[in-house]
């Protein structure tokens, strides 16, 4: 049974938060139509090179866009917010999400309040930097350095670092899906919408757990490289042919690593708890670089696996795709027009949907791809009128 096949949401996005999240629903098969300013748009769409030949669907674009239908509309203009009133209800919209700033919610016509009157029952989201009462306008990175999340990363001694992924961006964006599903649950059994408001700084603070909790125990935490705080052997360690991660994660795994012959030279006193390897961990982690340089990652895969200590080599991304458990859960999408195929990361969990489309999603939609679709054919505006409303800027 599809349960998000009739679910359909209107979503006033741009860059990644809400994009993303979005792209998440739509994996599910929900109908998800984002709304762009008809001269402005997503700026993401003229980020990166230029595949397909279209300046408003450039790479970076692509990323997270599959599946969806696109709109432009012009809501500073109460014409554009009629319109907007027509698309909640002809298409019984049952979530709207927006990521603009909250200074801008009544201009537009965009709140919970304006929106609850024309469906009573709607579920509204309204992702911002710093939540309601602000409308500081947030990047990731900024939110990173504030959250305290750059502060934990980069090595000891250097300077803090930027995360390999936009945290919070994307972990804003899972709570966001989240929080939508317990809303779309409370409707179901109560029939009442919800009026949600979510924070990238408070989504990238809950992810602090470790350290906000020892910090007012007493402990300073801060970054530390590769190596952990509580457990070693964990890091890093040059091969022959390139970088492993080795984790041990307690004593009897530490026992098992010392016994083979290469390692016995670090089988002392000294590193017999985990509380001595981590008093003397970078001499530790001098003498496990010493050995590991001596063979390749697969030779080590080989020996640590057949011990039971974790290990891992250091993929790049082309060797993350081609990894066997990857690869056969990929997601892609053809565009209609130049037979581009572009592909995208397996999903969290793989939903019903993608697996009836044999993990093949729509191509993210051109600029104002579906205005005809949609304005004309659900609204019911005639060809001409649709030319009015573009010469007037409404669309």
């Amino acid at each position: 049974m599809d349960l998000f096949k009739n679910i359909t949401v209107l979503s006033l996005e741009q860059a990644t938060v809400l994009p993303y999240m979005t792209y998440r629903l739509a994996q599910d098969g929900v109908r998800v139509i984002r709304l762009e300013h008809p001269v402005l748009g997503d700026p993401n769409r003229q980020v990166g090179h230029n595949v397909v030949g279209d300046e408003r669907m450039r790479a970076y674009y692509l990323c997270i866009n599959s599946g969806k239908k696109a709109l432009t509309l012009n809501l500073a203009d109460p014409g554009g917010q009629k319109i907007l009133h027509e698309l909640v209800k002809k298409l019984n919209a049952d979530i709207f999400t927006t990521n603009q700033l909250p200074k801008n919610y009544l201009k537009l016509g965009i709140s919970y309040e304006s929106l609850k009157a024309v469906k009573p029952d709607i579920i509204w989201l309204g992702a911002t930097g710093f939540g309601p009462d602000s409308s500081e306008a947030a990047y990731d990175p900024i939110l990173q350095a504030r959250s305290g999340l750059m502060d934990l990363t980069g090595e000891k001694e250097s300077f803090p670092q930027v995360l390999g992924i936009p945290l919070p961006d994307m972990g804003t964006s899972e709570h966001g899906y989240a929080l939508l599903m317990k809303a779309l649950f409370k409707r179901a059994m109560t029939g009442e919408g919800s009026c949600i408001h979510l924070s990238m700084f408070e989504s990238s603070c809950s992810w602090l757990t470790v350290p906000i909790t020892l910090t007012g125990l007493g402990k300073s935490i801060t970054r530390r490289g590769n190596t952990h705080e509580f457990f070693a052997p964990l890091s890093v360690y040059k091969t022959k042919d390139g970088y492993v991660y080795i984790a041990v994660g307690n004593n009897r795994q530490w026992k098992s690593m010392v016994t083979q012959d290469m390692f016995k030279s670090l089988d002392q006193p000294k590193y017999e708890s985990n509380e001595g390897r981590i008093a003397d961990v970078k001499n530790l982690n001098d003498g496990i670089n010493a050995i590991t340089q001596k063979f390749t990652s697969e030779e080590l895969i080989a020996l640590f696996n057949s011990i039971t200590v974790p290990i891992s080599k250091i993929n790049t991304i082309p060797e993350v795709m081609n990894d066997p458990l990857v690869e056969r859960r990929l997601l892609s999408a053809v565009d209609p027009v130049t037979g581009v195929r572009i592909n995208m990361p397996p999903p969290p969990n793989m939903t019903p949907f993608l697996e009836a489309s044999n993990r093949e999603m729509s191509f993210p939609p051109r600029f104002g791809e579906h205005n005809e679709e949609i304005y004309g054919g659900v609204l019911g505006y005639s060809a001409e009128e649709l030319a009015k409303m573009k010469e007037k800027g409404l669309v």
